[in-house]
């Protein structure tokens, strides 16, 4: 198990416990945790209900070219946006600190 913090939309941090043999991503943490993340395509990159900042300097697998595109057409995009159902929970997350992006209206 790892330890990875999320901040909600109203500012509040939640300190999670992910499984590291599971094969979770970030979404799904958060939707386990019944944390405000639609995950509307499932996790296929397709939407970006699962926008989330990243905020720790956590090492990160690079981004998909689908992740690039779909973050190309969200709202709120800075630097260190990732969609959250493309970061799959490994040992290597351990201590990964992010904030929920603002809905879309």
């Amino acid at each position: 198990m790892i330890r990875i913090t999320v901040i909600d939309r109203e500012g509040k941090e939640h300190l999670l416990e992910a499984p590291t043999d599971m094969h979770m991503n970030v979404m799904e943490l958060c939707k386990a945790y019944e944390l405000a993340v639609k995950g509307t395509c499932g996790g296929m990159a397709m939407c970006s209900t699962c926008h989330v900042y990243i905020l720790s300097d956590t090492k990160l697998p690079d981004m998909k070219p689908e992740e690039e595109d779909m973050l190309d057409q969200a709202f709120f995009v800075d630097s260190r946006s990732r969609l959250g159902c493309q970061l799959m929970i490994s040992p290597e997350m351990d201590g990964l600190k992010v904030r929920l992006a603002p809905e879309e209206d």
